[in-house]
Parts: C-alpha cells; sequence; structure tokens
C-alpha cells in the first residue's frame, strides 16, 4: 500500500496517542524508546505532542567529525541561518533546535547515527531532519517510524529510506534517478560508449551504477567496461587502464568525494582523455594540484551555487556574508531547505504536531534552494538536477535538467 493512502492512519492513530498521553499529563512517547540494541543511553525516545505554541521542535542529525565534517559545519550553518530568519518572519510559526541548537554527530557511522536520534529524540521533537549519508540515516528511518517519528533525510539517496515507513520523507533526489539522469546527459552529450568503475561494498555506489548502466543501454549507449573497487582502494591504475583499453569516451564513477582525486589522477595518468563523470558524491573534492586533470570532469548535484535562480542567489548571498563559501555546498542548501519545508508543512496541516506535520508534509509541493520539488506517493523528492563541471579545478555549474531530463536553465 503507497505512502499518500496510509497517511490518514497513521495521523488518525498519532493524534488519538497524544490525546491520552496528555489527559494523562505525560509526555506523549509514541511506540516507545528506541530499541535496547540501538540505543546508546537509557534515555527514553519521545515524541512531543507539539502543543498549542505554533513551535516546531526539530532535531538535526549530520557528520560533524571526521572526513565528512565539512558536510556537518554546512548543516550547522545553514540551519542556524533558517531558524534566524524563519523566527524573524510573519508565517506564524517558529523552529527550536533541541540538543540545545546544535547538530547531533552521526560521525558518518551507523552506530553513532544512533545514538545521535537517541540523544534528540530525548529532548521530544516534532520532526528530525537529517541526516545526509545512506548508510546512517537508513536505521534512524527504520527506527523512526517504529517511533511514529517525522524524519526529513537530506542527502540520503538510498531508495530503500523512505520505503521504512509513512513518516519518513526526503528533500533530495534518489539514486535510480540520480543515475538515469546521469545517463540522459551522457546521450544530450552524443557519448557513445562508456565505462564504468564503482564501490561493489558501497550501496550508494552500487545503486548509481545499476541505473546508469540500465539507462545507457536503454537509450543506445554502449557501456563497454564495468569495474569493480573498494572504498578502501588508494591504488585505480589497473581498472583505468581497462577503462582506456575499452575505448570508452565517457568514465563514470559513482563514489564519494575522498577517493575522486585517486580515481581521476590515476585515470589522466594512464591515458584516459575523454569525460569523467560522478554523482553528488563528488560535492567538496580536493582538486589541489589536480586542476588539469579535472578538466571534462562533471557532477550530478542537488544544487548549483551559481544557478541564476532568485532563490538560489539569495541563499548564496547570505550564506556567504555570514560565513564565507568553504562549506557552501549541497548538504547546506538541503538542510536550509528542509526548515523551511517543515515550516510548510505545518502551514498545510494546521499544527505542529509530529501527525500534523507528517499529513503536511505529505504529497507536498515546494520551491526552494533545491528547486520545484513535489514529494511523491513514496515521500521522494521528483525535483531537478544540477549538472557541474570543473574549471581550473573549480566547480562550475554547467546546467540544470528538469524531471524529464530536459535543460531548463543553463551556464552563459
Amino acid at each position: 500500500m503507497k505512502k499518500r493512502n496510509r497517511v490518514l492512519a497513521l495521523t488518525v492513530a498519532a493524534a488519538m496517542s497524544a490525546s491520552l498521553l496528555a489527559g494523562c499529563g505525560s509526555s506523549a512517547q509514541q511506540g516507545g524508546a528506541a530499541s535496547s540494541e540501538a540505543a546508546s543511553t537509557d534515555t527514553a525516545a519521545s515524541v512531543s505532542d507539539g502543543g498549542e505554541d505554533n513551535i516546531i521542535r526539530v532535531g538535526v542529525v549530520c557528520s560533524m567529525t571526521g572526513g565528512s565534517a565539512i558536510y556537518g559545519e554546512g548543516a550547522q550553518n545553514a540551519v542556524d541561518m533558517a531558524v534566524e530568519e524563519i523566527n524573524a518572519g510573519d508565517s506564524g510559526y517558529k523552529i527550536e533546535i533541541v540538543n540545545g541548537g546544535k547538530v547531533a554527530d552521526d560521525a558518518k557511522d551507523a552506530k553513532q547515527a544512533m545514538n545521535a536520534y537517541n540523544k534528540v529524540m530525548a529532548d521530544s521533537p516534532e520532526a528530525i531532519v537529517g541526516s545526509f549519508f545512506s548508510s546512517v540515516t537508513l536505521p534512524m528511518a527504520e527506527q523512526a517510524s517504529k517511533d511514529g517519528m517525522l524524519l526529513l533525510a537530506t542527502g540520503a539517496t538510498n531508495a530503500d529510506v523512505t520505503l521504512k515507513g509513512d513518516s519518513i520523507f526526503r528533500n533530495c533526489f534518489i539514486d535510480p534517478y540520480q543515475g538515469k539522469m546521469a545517463a540522459l546527459f551522457a546521450k544530450d552529450k552524443g557519448f557513445a560508449k562508456v565505462a564504468v568503475i564503482y564501490a561493489k561494498d558501497d550501496d550508494y555506489s552500487n545503486g548509481l551504477k545499476d541505473a546508469f548502466v540500465e539507462n545507457c543501454e536503454a537509450n543506445g549507449i554502449e557501456v563497454a567496461y564495468v569495474g569493480e573497487c573498494m572504498t578502501t582502494d588508494t591504488d585505480y591504475s589497473s581498472q583505468a587502464a581497462q577503462a582506456v583499453a575499452s575505448g570508452a569516451d565517457l568514465l563514470y564513477y559513482p563514489c564519494f568525494l575522498d577517493t575522486v582525486p585517486l580515481l581521476v589522477g590515476a585515470s589522466r595518468n594512464a591515458g584516459f582523455t575523454g569525460a569523467i563523470m560522478g554523482g553528488d558524491g563528488w560535492d567538496g573534492s580536493d582538486t589541489t594540484g589536480l586542476a588539469e586533470q579535472f578538466d571534462d570532469c562533471y557532477f550530478t548535484n542537488h544544487y548549483s551555487s551559481e544557478d541564476t535562480a532568485p532563490a538560489v542567489q539569495n541563499f548564496v548571498a547570505k550564506y556567504t556574508e555570514k560565513y564565507g563559501t568553504e562549506s557552501l555546498n549541497a548538504c547546506a542548501a538541503l538542510y536550509y531547505d528542509a526548515m523551511y519545508m517543515l515550516v510548510q508543512a505545518a502551514e498545510n496541516a494546521g499544527g505542529t504536531d509530529t501527525a500534523s506535520l507528517v499529513k503536511g508534509m505529505t504529497g507536498m509541493s515546494f520551491t526552494g534552494v533545491g528547486g520545484d520539488i513535489t514529494l511523491d506517493e513514496n515521500g521522494d523528492a521528483i525535483k531537478s538536477i544540477a549538472i557541474n563541471t570543473y574549471i581550473d579545478g573549480e566547480v562550475k555549474w554547467t546546467e540544470t535538467l528538469g524531471s524529464d531530463g530536459t535543460v531548463v536553465s543553463k551556464a552563459e
């Protein structure tokens, strides 16, 4: 049964539960705390009933430490900026970030993500925003569904995330959609033969690879070589040599930013002169010393800071003035939009309790920094997708594709 057909039952059940618990004068715990296997503390996880104060209490989770800390920095800055704007605005709703206003750290680790989830749940939020990586969002989504908690995922592109339950949504595209759009870009640019190198131990990489290969074949593009690597690899010379030997004019590498410079460098050193392309995991890749090698490289992303849309330029100007450009990434844009989506959900349903927010989020159409978004029957975002390239080692927007793969805007 699809989410849209089931949300009424969820809403009614949650509302009845909140009513009964309010009559007893206790906090509105729904579904109990996170399971003892996932819980890192003995603190009970609770869902707030929202009251009548028009305040949306939000828990936020992202990677704040380790190699992905740049994403967490962007998330914290963007959330702070959005909350300041919303609370000074005239929507009638305000946002309060639990956990002392701080983003809880998932450290890009599933166990730590559950610790972060339990930490924010202890403060009785009405909604949780996060996280940016699918591997840490999946266990949170499963527990949030059990708890009746609204979870609005940001960069978690694994298709299974929203299938965990009716209260799970996302404002990013999913891996099959991103892989399809990359294939349509390849077709539009006239690439005839492609090679693929993917990380077999990573769900994100597998999902993009599968969709890209399927849609290349469906559009008459020959898949000349598919090679495997591991997320811990540092030597790609063998796979790069085989990509060159295949005669491909495009190499697709759907992996995360930490290995992108290694792959690009190895491919150019092996003599690959064609285009190289990746997904949103490339965002923030270090091109230091590799500016020339990154020429004719592309990646799909949730937005571009160079997009001329007014919503984008307004966000970029404000963010840059406050925080500079180092953490001005897609993660920041997605967390920023998430705050405004929660306000719109409250407006749609006329309440800030979790059940109302779920109702208001279901089927939502929203326009923000990430473009025009429509949440489908699974809570997934149907939206435009930005194509970025590199010039002198710097990321540059080239065009934005609509949901049908056609160019809706382009850099001059």
